[in-house]
C-alpha cells in the first residue's frame, strides 16, 4: 500500500518543502504506483502549501506523470518523425496486436498500458520504446513481441 505521506517526508528531506519539491514528490509517488490519484495530489498540495489546482495541473501537463491508473508496464513508443521514418508503425501494430489493445489502453489484467511519446531522446536508435524506465533502442515488430512476452514470463512465475 503507498503511503503518500511517508514519500513526501522523504522528498522533503532532501529538497524542502518549497515548490521545488512538487516533482520529486509525483515522480516518487508515480514510481510507486504508475500514477497519480486526486487524494494524494491533495496531500501534496497540503503539504507543499499549494493548491490542488497548481498540483494537478503540473501533473497532467507532463506525459509521464498519469493521473489515470495504468498498467504495471507502461509501454511508451516514440512517435518523432525520425521514429516514425524508422518503423514506429509496424512497431505499434505488432503490439497491438501482440497486447490485444490500442494505444492509449490496458489490458484486462492491468499488467501493460500502451501509449506513445512524443521523444524519448533515442532518436539515433530508433525506433524506441520504454517500458517504465526501461529503454529498447533498434526495434523490430518481432523484437518488441520477444520483449514483452518476457515481461509476461516474468509475471507468470
Amino acid at each position: 500500500m503507498l503511503d503518500v505521506q511517508k514519500i513526501i517526508e522523504d522528498v522533503t528531506q532532501v529538497y524542502g518543502k518549497s515548490r521545488t519539491a512538487l516533482m520529486p514528490i509525483l515522480q516518487a509517488v508515480v514510481k510507486e504506483r504508475n500514477y497519480l490519484e486526486d487524494k494524494e495530489m491533495i496531500a501534496v498540495a497540503k503539504a507543499l502549501d499549494l493548491s490542488p489546482a497548481e498540483v494537478f495541473g503540473t501533473a497532467s501537463f507532463y506525459t509521464f506523470l498519469d493521473t489515470v491508473p495504468r498498467g504495471k508496464y507502461c509501454i511508451r513508443v516514440c512517435k518523432t518523425i525520425s521514429c516514425h521514418m524508422a518503423g514506429k508503425d509496424e512497431i505499434i501494430k505488432a503490439l497491438e496486436d501482440t497486447l490485444r489493445i490500442k494505444v492509449g489502453e490496458t489490458t484486462v489484467d492491468k499488467q501493460f498500458t500502451l501509449m506513445t511519446a512524443n521523444c524519448l531522446g533515442w532518436c539515433h536508435k530508433g525506433p524506441v520504446m520504454l517500458i517504465n524506465d526501461e529503454v529498447y533502442p533498434e526495434l523490430t515488430p518481432q523484437r518488441a513481441i520477444e520483449i514483452v512476452n518476457g515481461y509476461r514470463r516474468e509475471n507468470a512465475g
